[in-house]
């Protein structure tokens, strides 16, 4: 009898429950990137045994010297880690001596705006190599309802070497069977106020032991494990999650350019209405969409309900006000520029932070790229500053190779251009220095100066 209420499991799986319930299981990670290194540090501090999986050797090497390649997360955590038993290795054949792997691997769109899931499908087939049986596979990745079930597991089934199948609905195999669940990572990087471990961890098996493995793994780390009934369930969370985010944002959004003719202080307006104790949250407009998730998710479920010819509307069009913002800012630059009688045609443009949000070393989604593109493509030269980048090479979907300006001699600049407010800047000092700043951030707030463009 385990301790998950009176359910009786395979005595393959009863082992596995205890070692995970105990905090004594091995434990793979596979992707060891925002979401992956977080968690796998996570794990090891709570007495897990821990081996990261990647394929960049690079960040294996960092690991296993103890340093790392995220802000966010000091060397001395790796350093920790790696006193509790933390590896690191870029060979999958380890994966055949963990109770549980944990798959954190990026779900990108396409050029296209599809979903990209050559990553899970590519981890799925390296997983299927050397899977056990009694092993328990979670998917943490954000990805659209069904994914696990249609994508994820007929692979693992298919591919394996030993005929393992995953365990369904029914009565409990003794033998042959593997366990999958999906459990969505909710980092939130360069969050300060809530503590990785004390956000809830849902988790949904494709049917009940695997529901209860995976909350046995995840309560050794996080201080509550909420489960739901399916993998579509948990898959779905996610995304509703982030969906409610985009939507929220894209109405202040739109309120904002409302407000911008009409002469009201968006940002005046938000802070009134927060002061409400109920029925409102506040959500704050910005110069595009950035991260892994918010931008990314609503294609993902827009996607899927064609498949069951259902349009998104409501979704869809949150999306295009999102994505118009950038081509908003770009507006207000040449706006900025035509008032100082200059042309965007040969304007030099300095822009603050490149990071899709404050305090962060994290480019994916930033709107900051498209807003190069943008300006370059009306003839300006862009330069850029931000503490967390050094340097600016090729990604998914830019190739800029530029190195940080210093900030200096600010008046060299016909514009610069605030995308990300850090918290490192001296926006008192930038206005002063500056012959014109264009603000998409209110980070400038209570600074009173002609040369400040509020967009």
């Amino acid at each position: 009898m385990s301790n998950a209420g009176q359910l009786i499991l395979p005595r393959i799986a009863q082992e596995r429950f205890d070692r995970l319930e105990a905090c004594t299981a091995s434990i793979g990670v596979i992707g060891l990137g925002y979401a992956g290194l977080p968690l796998s540090l996570l794990l090891a501090e709570a007495g897990f045994k821990v081996t990261g999986f990647d394929i960049d050797a690079t960040k294996v090497d960092d690991l296993e010297a103890g340093r790392s390649y995220i802000v966010r997360i000091p060397a001395t955590e790796i350093q920790s880690a790696r006193r509790h038993g933390f590896v690191a290795t870029t060979d999958f054949a380890h994966l055949s001596n963990q109770d549980a792997i944990i798959i954190c691997v990026p779900t990108p769109l396409t050029e296209n705006r599809e979903p990209d899931l050559s990553y899970v499908e590519n981890t799925a087939k390296s997983v299927a190599l050397w899977i056990r049986e009694g092993q328990l596979v979670v998917l943490e990745s954000t990805t659209y309802p069904g994914t696990t079930e249609e994508v994820m597991i007929p692979i693992l089934e298919a591919e394996n070497l030993r005929g393992l199948k995953v365990q369904t609905d029914g009565v409990p195999a003794e033998h042959g069977v593997f366990y999958v669940a999906f459990s969505p990572e909710r980092e939130d990087p360069g969050n300060v106020t809530v503590a990785r471990c004390d956000i809830p961890k849902v988790v949904g098996g494709h049917e009940i032991i695997a529901t209860e493995l995976a909350a046995a793994l995840y309560q050794g780390i996080f201080t509550k494990s909420v489960r739901v009934s399916s993998t579509r369930v948990a898959e779905m969370t996610k995304l509703l999650e982030n969906i409610y985010r985009c939507v929220n944002i894209a109405l202040v959004n739109e309120l904002k350019l409302l407000s911008l003719r009409m002469g009201v202080d968006i940002w005046e307006v938000i802070d009134a209405a927060a002061t409400k104790p109920f029925g409102f949250h506040p959500f704050y407009p910005g110069p595009g969409l950035g991260g892994h998730c918010i931008p990314i998710d609503p294609f993902y479920l827009s996607w899927k309900a064609r498949e069951y010819d259902f349009n998104t509307r409501f979704i869809q069009l949150a999306g295009e006000v999102n994505e118009a913002m950038p081509a908003h800012v770009v507006q207000y630059v040449g706006m900025g520029l035509n008032q100082h009688k200059q042309a965007m045609n040969g304007a030099r443009i300095l822009m603050l932070g490149i990071a899709y949000k404050k305090d962060i070393d994290d480019l994916r989604e930033s709107p900051a790229l498209t807003v190069i593109e943008m300006l370059r493509a009306q003839g300006a030269e862009v330069l850029y500053n931000d503490p967390y980048f050094p340097t600016v090479g090729r990604g998914r979907h830019y190739n800029l190779n530029m190195t940080c300006t210093p900030l200096t001699n600010l008046e060299q600049y016909d514009c610069v251009l605030i995308m990300t407010d850090h918290s490192d800047y001296d926006y008192k000092k930038i206005v002063r220095q500056s012959r014109l700043v264009v603000d998409s951030r209110n980070a400038t707030k209570g600074i009173d100066s002609a040369k400040i463009v509020r967009c």
